[in-house]
């Protein structure tokens, strides 16, 4: 894998799925169809999945790949592949609430080693280099031409006044419980997988997340804060949260800034 190549035709395709999404989201109306597992679907979710799963394949034909909303690519079994959410956020993207993502990584060995995740509504976009380190992308969005970056890397954060996020969509008492355990200086939601990114950015110091989450929601988000000098474990035994598990389903997980002293579950 040419991983050059490689952020380039992630952050390409990021766009141009952006771009599709945004146009659905600012039309009069869309529909809404529900999935087997009562997750909520859109056109939109589904027309980013068509770019971003034909300009993979191009790209990288002999490269497993694996989407949300292909379930036959459900049954991958591979060492390395690459892992799509196309719309991560649906329920946001549905209330108008902006918080959504697109989302695009690499996996080897358990790992997201590489990563894109993109916020159209918000116009945040952050994803990793060649060298794996991450930057996030201030504009304009130039699909052939990267325009300015910067560097992101963690928070050194202070143990007694911590910035801390969770979901907005899935912030249960559970999630409170946990919260609890630590000294906050600041609680803020956010939705998708841009509460990876807060973390990676240093704008949060802590994620937990007590609750369902698939591989594709959290590849990219992990892969983009691994970059940055985080870290995403098993929110039950600190170990390291691994991927390509048959189903592709997560436990629940803690994403954090190394520094954090983290709190049993």
């Amino acid at each position: 894998m040419d991983y050059s190549e490689l952020t380039t035709v992630i952050r390409k395709l990021a766009l141009e799925a952006g771009d599709k999404i945004m146009e659905i989201y600012n039309s009069d109306d869309f529909d809404v169809k529900v999935k087997s597992d009562d997750s909520p679907v859109t056109e939109a979710d589904e027309a980013a999945d068509a770019i971003i799963s034909a300009g993979l394949r191009a790209a990288f034909p002999d490269v497993a790949l694996v989407t949300e909303e292909q379930a036959d690519s459900h049954g991958v079994d591979a060492k390395t592949f690459l892992i799509v959410d196309p719309l991560d956020g649906t329920k946001e993207f549905i209330k108008r609430r902006g918080d959504f993502t697109v989302n695009i990584a690499l996996v080897k060995d358990g790992v997201p080693v590489r990563g894109v995740v993109y916020a159209p509504a918000r116009e945040r976009m952050f994803y990793t280099l060649a060298d794996g380190s991450t930057v996030e992308e201030m504009g304009p969005f130039d699909k052939d031409t990267a325009g300015e970056t910067k560097a992101i890397s963690v928070s050194t954060p202070d143990n007694s006044a911590l910035m801390l996020v969770a979901s907005k969509s899935h912030r249960d008492q559970a999630t409170e419980d946990y919260i609890a355990k630590y000294a906050t200086k600041d609680s803020k939601s956010a939705g998708s997988s841009l509460k990876f990114c807060l973390v990676a950015t240093g704008e949060a110091d802590l994620y937990p997340r007590v609750g369902r989450t698939m591989e594709w929601d959290t590849a990219a988000g992990q892969a983009v804060l691994h970059g940055a000098g985080g870290k995403v474990v098993r929110f039950d035994d600190h170990s390291p949260l691994v991927y390509g598990k048959d189903g592709f389903a997560n436990p629940f997980f803690i994403a954090y800034a190394p520094g954090v002293e983290l709190k049993k579950a």
